[in-house]
């Protein structure tokens, strides 16, 4: 769904911001997108409000909790507190380290992208906008397939193999920008297997962190999930910049590169959180939602 509010916001910086149009303005006037933005916000505000009632939720999943006490990796310390083993703690730590890492890696291209290929390519907001548009649409067809590799191979090596794919895709984005001076057919398709990548990754890596929880904490965990994915998406805008000040625009996509590659070797150390069980098919898997 997050995928999906990305296109619509790509789509719509597309139509409004083409290379045509903005190529020889000396200020381009974002206000229109910021309004649609704002509206999209305030219609998904206005649906949760009035369709979501997360208090009975909360009461149905406690019971179930209390059914399947064995479903848990965390222990009770008597008072309702939860406290984690000693290498359960060890591999969520890793774990929030490695999305720390990665999302410094993809959100510096997601961020700076626009402005690299500007400098760099002398392409407008319109082409950028088109290859993240094909990045997001190559990770929503692929979410789904994804969480069935994941249920046969397991979480973390599907991670792997995604980072090694996005590390991948950077490292050839960088050749690319820097041979041509026009975004053309070959980074469209690297940019769809960014998207993939990028679904290796995001799909399995918050199952990972709640799997290591009680049902009832799975918003705390969700809560040091986004901690530090969002400590990263803080920290690399400001630092990609300076480097991209400092060395140039090219330094962008090796350093993302490096980052996306420093998250396989603290995932490796993961020993928790994963699950291989294999995934129902057909009607079975509806069948499974009724149990």
């Amino acid at each position: 769904m997050g995928a999906v509010g990305g296109v619509l916001y790509l789509g719509v910086a597309a139509v409004l911001y083409p290379t045509s149009k903005v190529a020889d303005l000396t200020h381009v006037n974002y206000q229109p997108l910021f309004l649609v933005v704002s509206a999209i916000m305030v219609i998904a505000i206005v649906t949760l409000l009035f369709t979501i009632r997360e208090p009975e939720l909360a009461a149905e999943n406690k019971k179930l909790e209390q059914v399947h006490p064995e479903w848990n990796l965390a222990e009770d310390d008597g008072s309702g507190s939860e406290i984690l083993p000693a290498p359960v703690k060890r591999s969520l730590i890793l774990l929030l380290t490695s999305i720390a890492l990665w999302f410094i890696g993809y959100n510096a291209v997601t961020t700076w992208f626009t402005t690299y290929v500007s400098q760099v390519m002398g392409e407008g907001l319109g082409g950028a906008s088109n290859c993240l548009l094909i990045a997001t649409g190559g990770a929503i067809v692929s979410f789904i397939p994804i969480g069935i590799v994941a249920s046969k191979f397991g979480r973390k090596k599907t991670i792997l193999a995604g980072i090694i794919l996005l590390a991948s895709c950077f490292i050839a984005g960088f050749f690319l920008t820097t041979r041509f001076s026009s975004i053309n057919a070959v980074m469209f398709v690297v940019f769809a297997l960014v998207g993939l990548a990028w679904a290796a990754i995001n799909v399995n890596s918050l199952p990972m962190v709640v799997e290591m929880c009680r049902g009832s904490d799975v918003g705390k965990f969700t809560g040091f999930y986004y901690t530090a994915s969002m400590i990263a998406q803080v920290i690399t805008p400001v630092l990609a910049g300076s480097l991209m000040k400092t060395l140039g625009y090219p330094v962008l996509f090796p350093y993302a590169a490096v980052f996306v590659l420093l998250s396989f070797v603290t995932m490796c150390f993961v020993r928790h959180g994963d699950s291989k069980a294999e995934a129902k098919k057909g009607l079975e898997a509806f069948e499974a939602m009724d149990d």
